[in-house]
């Protein structure tokens, strides 16, 4: 879900980077798209608060103020921010009857919420206003590939290529590469797109992207030497300092790994980063240790709560940490309600794991399989599909699949690497 949240993030900062025709025109240079990014976003809401105070009328600023919300609800992992982008798109639409600007920043808050049929509306209203508009084409490829719409999502990403080559779309156009199992082509479009990023932003996000691939490789020293080089882009860019941290985890520096992530936490309290951070806490085992593991678990669903408050469906946030760290039948609902809105294969991977942690796993087992059909290389998804199938009795198959998980990336999970490689002695002793 972290790859939700960081390309939904990416198509906001896309947007508010924007500084091409008309859609930031009537924005004075001391608030310009540029000014909110990074270090200096919430300094730039400020000053176009005040410009708006001033020129209450300029449909742009109010488009640009509300994506400016979506990317702070991002990098600060507080969606209490999306109701307030959401009344900015709604005045914006008010002053400048459908202008793309604010439809597309529509799509990029329903992105941001999860809603990705609504993602995918506003995306393709904003593109009948305006063909070109980079971040209505990212968000129109983010919004198929989490409905699952992955040969779509490819077309989508082709035309976006065509249309407005840059980085926002070169990040989509790996990511849907990866997704279909070409990692060599999808780490090809992301150098290329590293060499034609110039901001500090810009290097920061494919950098990372890059780190990110790295680690699920499981090639640890070039995912660190990425995320270094976006840190030395830009040194409080969250989604590197998450990445070193995992990177650090899986390479044994479990010190360097805690510090990290709960630098990670205090800033950024997102699912993915809490669970990992109570697992390391776990994997030490002290008493002390055990607690502040349940603390992190426990945050999760503080998370969870505040984000449905705000009109973030996060059902599968909820699905993926329950499973493991919290009520599993809850765990099973949430993954169950996910599936029904759209099938992906996160979705699939999180209900099969739903259904086999309840005692479920001849019902698990399609979905796994579905999970790893497309030939994604993610460590986690094979490791679940091993664990499902040797509950099902298929031993030959589960050890294949637990094998390909810790061969592709033996540091996946700080306790699911090690309950892999327990299972995988069983199973080897059994024979």
């Amino acid at each position: 879900m972290l790859a939700v949240a960081m390309t939904a993030g990416a198509v906001a900062v896309g947007a508010v980077r924007d500084g091409g025709g008309n859609a930031v025109a009537s924005v004075p240079a001391a608030v310009a798209p540029g000014v909110l990014v990074g270090g200096d976003l919430d300094a730039g809401i400020d000053s176009l608060q005040a410009h708006l105070r001033d020129q209450p009328r300029d449909f742009s600023g109010w488009a640009t103020l509300g994506l400016a919300y979506v990317e702070q609800a991002r990098t600060n992992g507080d969606p209490s921010r999306y109701p307030q982008a959401e009344q900015a798109f709604t005045r914006s639409l008010d002053l400048g009857p459908g202008n793309d600007q604010a439809l597309a920043g529509r799509a990029a808050l329903a992105a941001a919420r999860h809603d990705f049929e609504d993602a995918l509306t506003y995306a393709d209203q904003a593109l009948e206003q305006n063909p070109y508009s980079e971040r209505a084409l990212a968000t129109r490829v983010d919004a198929l590939v989490e409905l699952g719409r992955y040969a779509d999502a490819s077309k989508a990403a082709d035309t976006a290529d065509d249309r407005r080559p840059g980085v926002p779309v070169f990040a989509r156009y790996a990511y849907v590469r990866e997704l279909r199992g070409d990692v060599a082509g999808a780490q090809r479009v992301l150098e290329q797109a590293l060499s034609s990023a110039f901001s500090p932003g810009d290097i920061a996000y494919i950098a990372t992207q890059l780190g990110q691939l790295a680690w699920n490789q499981g090639d640890y020293k070039a995912a660190l030497t990425h995320y270094a080089r976006a840190l030395a882009a830009d040194e409080n860019y969250v989604p590197a300092l998450e990445g070193r941290a995992r990177a650090q985890a899986a390479g044994g520096d479990r010190a360097g790994a805690i510090k990290g992530m709960e630098n990670v936490v205090a800033r950024y309290p997102l699912p993915g980063p809490l669970v990992v951070l109570g697992e390391l806490y776990e994997e030490r085992g002290a008493d002390g240790d055990k607690a502040k593991a349940g603390d992190q678990y426990a945050l999760v669903n503080a998370w969870t709560a505040l984000a449905r408050a705000n009109g973030v469906n996060a059902d599968l946030d909820t699905a993926l940490a329950a499973a493991d760290h919290g009520d599993k039948a809850s765990a099973l609902r949430a993954a169950r309600a996910e599936w029904d809105r759209r099938h992906t294969v996160h979705t699939a991977d999180a209900f099969a794991w739903a259904l086999h942690v309840n005692g479920r796993s001849d019902e698990a087992l399609p979905y796994a399989r579905e999970a790893t059909a497309t030939g994604y290389r993610n460590a986690s998804f094979l490791y679940h599909r091993g664990m499902i199938e040797r509950a099902t009795g298929h031993a030959k198959d589960a050890r294949e699949h637990l094998q390909a998980a810790l061969k592709l990336n033996p540091g996946f999970s700080p306790l699911g690497a090690r309950e892999a490689r327990t299972a995988l002695k069983d199973l080897e002793a059994a024979e």
